[in-house]
């Protein structure tokens, strides 16, 4: 992931989205520096129901382990466009290597204290795509478990256990239960 000779570097933006330099990822997380990331979600439909696939991070993460996230969350490589970015760390994380169909439907900008001292500024671009289904093999130096969700049973989680799920998970579901709204509503 964004390595430079070894070192992990992030793409440090501003509140526009332009770049301002480059920084080595725990350094990044422990100063709070606005960062650039993407959050993936494949989402498929079963009937009247709208299904999002979720990971939970693997304990050891630097960050947020064994909790619940989007499909997939990362930091593009310098120069690496988002839905590249996407893709490749899909592949990574959760052996899914067939291309998929990304559309990249906004950007949010959140910062959130996490554990182990981190604190996580990100300008998130979000990315979904839309399966009938996927198989997924997960790299358990990444992620404890994948599943599919039900989005009622998400929303009911979210109120009852938040803390089951990464600090930024609410704020994407949220934009992307919207997004999807919209989508459908428009066609």
């Amino acid at each position: 992931m964004n390595k430079t000779e070894g070192i992990d570097l992030l793409t440090l933006v501003n509140t526009k989205g332009e770049i301002t330099g480059y920084a080595e990822k725990i350094e990044t997380h422990l100063r709070g520096e606005l960062h650039l990331a993407f959050s993936l979600m494949i989402i498929r439909s079963r009937g009247a129901d709208t299904e999002y696939l979720l990971q939970q991070r693997a304990l050891h993460k630097y960050h947020s382990g064994g909790l619940w996230a989007n499909t997939c969350c990362s930091h593009p490589q310098p120069n690496e466009g988002i839905k590249d970015a996407a893709q490749r760390r899909v592949a990574e994380e959760l052996g899914i290597t067939s291309a998929l169909n990304l559309s990249t439907i906004g950007q949010i900008q959140y910062k959130y204290p996490l554990d182990n001292q981190m604190i996580e500024h990100e300008l998130d671009n979000i990315v979904i795509a839309n399966v009938d289904d996927i198989e997924w093999q997960q790299n358990p130096d990444e992620v404890m478990d994948v599943k599919w969700w039900k989005e009622r049973d998400l929303v009911k989680l979210l109120h009852c256990e938040p803390t089951a799920f990464v600090a930024w998970f609410p704020m994407v579901f949220d934009f992307i239960k919207k997004n999807q709204l919209s989508l459908s509503s428009s066609l």
